[in-house]
């Protein structure tokens, strides 16, 4: 009983912290789920990083993308489906390939691709004046949001996380979105269940899933989740996209070593 106590309690720890970082950086909180769930629970790469597509299936961010609209920040649903779309294929074959890598090979690679994307972040020239007022139309966000979906995608199911560490980023550069368009356009496309091809995949290569840390890891992310969202919306885009990388950064520390 009292493992099963420790499993709940260190289930909805990891679930809180990933939440509270999935409202705050429009992220699906992966970046801290998976070396939480490994830490705290003993699960193995591959094992926290199903549990974590797994509680991504519920629209655990729904309270934190209703307090950015409340607040006014606009959400470009266009590009959200544009994301949806493409990222469903490739969060598939990402799984499909994470199945045939093992546990050191994966946090390198996880590790590395943080560490480049934190220091791009974090020298990130500031927005211009007046930046934040342009609107992009859904013929410009076609090809960015297919062509960014399907590398999230892809990633994602690669490595076990949300995607939002690498459609935030892209988005800011690619359609000169604010940091918090873009995050509440990332909040918005994880509404949707699109982690469940690699859920599949991942439960049938390791014979199922503890749903007792995935309910867990659910709860807390959803409590979280709005605590972070309304930081977030405290904050100038420069101190946010700053921090974002200064989180990015520890948890590559943490992978590579």
């Amino acid at each position: 009983m009292a493992g099963t106590w420790v499993m709940a309690a260190g289930s909805l720890a990891a679930g809180l912290c990933g939440g509270i970082l999935s409202g705050l950086f429009g992220i699906g909180g992966g970046i801290i789920l998976i070396p939480m769930l490994g830490l705290l629970l003993g699960l193995s790469q591959h094992q926290a990083q199903g549990v974590t597509l797994a509680a991504m299936l519920l629209p655990n961010g729904l309270p934190a993308v209703l307090h950015f609209r409340k607040q006014g920040i606009r959400i470009h649903w266009p590009l959200v489906v544009f994301l949806t779309a493409a990222f469903l294929p490739g969060v598939w074959a990402g799984a499909r390939l994470a199945s045939h890598i093992p546990d050191g090979p994966l946090r390198t690679v996880f590790g590395v691709f943080l560490a480049i994307l934190a220091l791009r972040t974090w020298f990130q020239k500031p927005a211009a004046a007046g930046r934040e007022t342009r609107v992009p139309s859904a013929r410009e966000m076609l090809l960015p949001g297919l062509g960014i979906g399907l590398a999230a995608g892809t990633l994602s199911g690669l490595l076990g996380i949300g995607g939002g560490i690498v459609i935030i980023p892209f988005l800011v550069w690619s359609l000169d979105l604010s940091q918090h368009e873009a995050q509440a356009a990332c909040l918005a496309f994880m509404l949707a269940p699109i982690g469940l091809p690699g859920v599949l995949v991942y439960a049938r290569h390791q014979g199922g899933l503890p749903w007792l840390i995935m309910g867990g890891v659910a709860v807390g992310f959803l409590c979280g989740a709005y605590g972070g969202a309304r930081i977030a919306t405290r904050l100038n885009a420069p101190r946010l996209r700053r921090a974002f990388a200064i989180l990015m950064a520890c948890v590559a520390v943490l992978m590579l070593f």
